[in-house]
């Protein structure tokens, strides 16, 4: 692959909450050069919801040589607000390609679902129902979304066009079956599951054979034993509370590092050998979902983190004194991909 990725969160924002509550300008350099020099990355994706954060990490990135993804990610925002922000961080993302760095624009990451007028509900899961929930109205439903969404990408890519001169790409779910045209690259969210394992290989090579070039973002699993069959949903086992906090699991999962670190080398590994040109690894770090060893299981909030690192609560980690995290294996098992080492 030519991109080897690491999709780097600044924040998600929805209902005046954010994912991540402390971001020290510091803390986000040394996780970049982390991420170039032990993950043995050349690209990340910079994702979150406030443009000021996504301009900071994503010069850090520019800086540290890393190819960037300036990816503002909306969250429960009407399609005004959505242009609103696209317009702010296309001017941000091409002051920085200016500068010699190697930007691509993300006009959006599944849209239909993170945001309200697209599609019926006033959640995710709802939305999710209002699509799929009726089989014999399923296949109306989504040529109806797909002609709405793809109304609103021509415009979005306008109001970039006018500020950004670089390459533009949206994160697509598979069911987003848009008109790529405008784009110039192909980013698809692609998750593995037990449900398509055995068509998953063939899937990547039919989407890498279209022409544009493929990048897959997005992929990842949580970190308790059998995630990995259902991994497009092996986050939703957490209880919150009326602030949309997490508070804990809602049962007991048996913690399985070895099995998140085995998922994303043999994906990895798939997307190498089929041609996809860039892969992003979701996530580094998930801030909302600490790892705690103390007291109840269903306490250990990062059982249900995709993070490749686990998050510490009030110390220091021991493999990197310095930050507030501790590797996980996946971690290690990333390193090994991205180094051109096959994982034992």
């Amino acid at each position: 692959m030519r991109g080897k990725g690491m999709t780097y969160d600044t924040g998600f924002f929805s209902k005046g909450r954010a994912s991540r509550r402390e971001f020290d300008p510091e803390i986000v350099r040394r996780e970049l050069a982390i991420i170039r020099d032990d993950l043995h990355c050349n690209a990340v994706q910079i994702v979150g919801g406030d443009a000021d954060r996504l301009e900071l990490a994503a010069r850090c990135a520019a800086e540290l040589g890393l190819e960037v993804w300036f990816s503002p990610y909306p969250l429960e925002l009407t399609n005004a607000e959505i242009l609103t922000l696209f317009a702010d961080c296309a001017r941000r993302a091409e002051r920085l390609r200016l500068t010699g760095a190697e930007v691509v624009f993300v006009t959006g990451v599944e849209l239909s679902l993170m945001n309200p007028e697209f599609l019926p509900g006033g959640t995710v899961w709802e939305r999710i129902e209002s699509l799929l929930g009726d089989p014999y109205a399923r296949p109306e439903r989504v040529g109806e979304l797909i002609a709405r969404l793809d109304g609103f990408l021509a415009r979005a890519v306008s109001v970039v066009r006018e500020h950004f001169g670089g390459k533009l790409t949206y994160c697509a779910v598979p069911f987003e079956r848009i008109d790529w045209t405008p784009f110039d690259i192909v980013s698809m969210e692609l998750i593995r599951s037990a449900e398509v394992a055995d068509q998953f290989r063939d899937g990547v090579k039919t989407l890498v054979a279209q022409g544009k070039p493929v990048a897959v973002t997005g992929f990842g699993t949580a970190t308790w034993r059998g995630a990995a069959d259902v991994a497009p949903r092996s986050n939703e086992i957490v209880e919150y509370d009326a602030t949309g906090a997490a508070v804990r699991l809602n049962g007991d999962y048996a913690r399985d590092e070895a099995g998140q670190a085995a998922y994303l080398s043999e994906l990895l590994e798939i997307f190498d050998s089929e041609g996809v040109d860039s892969a992003f690894v979701f996530l580094f770090a998930l801030h909302s979902h600490p790892h705690r060893t103390d007291g109840d299981p269903r306490d250990d909030l990062d059982r249900a983190s995709l993070g490749i690192v686990k998050v510490l609560e009030g110390r220091r980690g021991v493999t990197y004194p310095d930050m507030s995290w501790e590797p996980k294996a996946a971690f290690a098992a990333v390193a090994e991909r991205y180094a051109g080492r096959d994982v034992a």
